[in-house]
C-alpha cells in the first residue's frame, strides 16, 4: 500500500514477516499486556496501536514539560512491572534517563522511539532535535515499530491491523495539514518559538525556523540578554508576525522579546510537548497537530 506520507510496509504485512521467522509467542486472545510510556503524547499513539489488548499507563501528566519530569517512586515500580516501556529518547525525557536505562538493563523491554525516526540536528549542532512527534510521517513509522514489539511480545495480529488504521488516519491529518498551511506566502513561512520544539514541522511542511528564545532543543537553557537582543533584531528584520509559545513551557520572555520588536509581533501558544485536556481539540496527536497547524496558519495572515 502507497501512503501519501510515503511508502511504508503495511505494520500487519511487516508482522506476519516477522511471525515467519519464528521469534514471536503464539497469538492470544486477549494479552492483557501492560505497556508504559513515558509521555501523554506517546501514549495516544501506543494507545491507537494497542487497541484493548493492552492497559497503557502515561508517566507524565497533561501539562508536564517532558524535559523535566522526574517520576515518583510509584512511576518507577510501574516501569519494572510492564510488559514493555516506550519512550521518545534522544534525551527528551532528561528526569527519566538513568531509570529507564537501569530498567532496560535489568532486563525491562524498552522501546526508545526517537532514534528509529531518522532524527534531525538542531540548529546549534549540539545534539539532535527529540520532537520527532510533530511530523505525522515519522509517527507513522513509529507506529509500526510499537507495533512490531509489541508483537514480539505476544504474538496477535491485531497489533499490526491496529498500527494500519493509525497510520491511514495520520495520513488523513497530513493532508488535511498541508490544505491548512498551503495558502500562507513564502515570504511568511518563517517562525520563531521558544524553544527548537517545530523542527520536524518546518521541515515536513516547508517552513523556516529563524530563531528561538530558548536556544536548542530543551527548554531548560537560559538565553543570554545579548542571544535575547538578537533573536529581536531577527524579528525586525525578517518581519515576523508571531513568536510561537508553548502550553507547558513559561512564556515571559517570549511576550518580552515581542514587546521589544518595532511592530506588533504576536504570542501564540502551541501544543508541543504534551497533548491539551479533554475538550481543547488537542487531546490526541492528531488534534494537536490539526490545531497547531490551524493557529500557525492564522497568526501568519493565511
Amino acid at each position: 500500500m502507497r501512503n501519501k506520507l510515503g511508502t511504508l510496509i503495511p505494520a500487519a504485512a511487516l508482522i506476519a514477516a516477522v511471525a515467519l521467522t519464528g521469534c514471536s509467542a503464539e497469538p492470544q486472545a486477549d494479552t492483557g499486556l501492560k505497556v508504559v510510556a513515558t509521555t501523554s503524547i506517546i501514549g495516544d499513539v501506543v494507545s491507537n496501536v494497542a487497541g484493548s489488548q493492552a492497559a497503557v499507563e502515561v508517566l507524565m501528566p497533561i501539562g508536564a514539560s517532558p524535559h523535566d519530569f522526574v517520576p515518583s517512586a510509584r512511576q518507577v515500580a510501574a516501569l519494572y512491572e510492564a510488559d514493555l516501556v516506550v519512550a521518545n529518547g534522544l534525551d527528551l525525557e532528561e528526569g527519566l534517563g538513568d531509570v529507564l536505562a537501569a530498567a532496560e538493563a535489568d532486563g525491562v523491554n524498552v522501546l526508545s522511539l526517537g532514534a528509529q525516526l531518522t532524527p534531525l540536528p538542531v540548529t546549534d549542532g549540539q545534539g539532535v532535535d527529540p520532537h520527532v512527534w510533530m511530523d505525522p510521517g515519522r509517527m507513522k513509522t513509529a507506529t509500526v515499530a510499537i507495533a512490531k514489539a509489541l508483537f514480539m511480545i505476544d504474538g496477535s495480529p491485531a497489533w499490526g491491523a491496529h498500527a494500519d488504521v493509525y497510520s491511514d488516519a495520520l495520513d488523513g491529518a497530513h493532508i488535511q495539514i498541508e490544505r491548512r498551511l498551503g495558502d500562507i506566502p513564502a515570504e511568511r513561512r518563517t517562525l520563531v518559538t521558544n524553544h527548537e520544539s517545530l523542527g520536524y514541522f518546518a521541515d515536513r511542511y516547508g517552513f523556516e525556523i529563524v530563531g528561538t528564545v530558548v536556544p536548542g532543543g530543551s527548554s531548560l537553557g537560559d538565553p543570554s540578554s545579548a542571544q535575547l537582543a538578537e533573536l529581536v533584531e531577527t524579528i525586525e528584520r525578517e518581519q515576523v508576525r508571531a513568536i510561537f509559545a508553548e502550553t507547558t513551557e513559561p512564556d515571559a520572555l517570549a511576550h518580552a522579546v515581542a514587546a521589544e520588536a518595532g511592530f506588533t509581533v504576536a504570542v501564540v501558544e502551541l501544543y508541543t510537548g504534551s497533548l491539551g485536556e479533554p475538550g481543547t481539540g488537542a487531546d490526541t496527536l492528531i488534534g494537536m497537530l490539526i490545531l497547531d497547524a490551524e493557529r500557525i496558519a492564522a497568526a501568519l495572515g493565511s
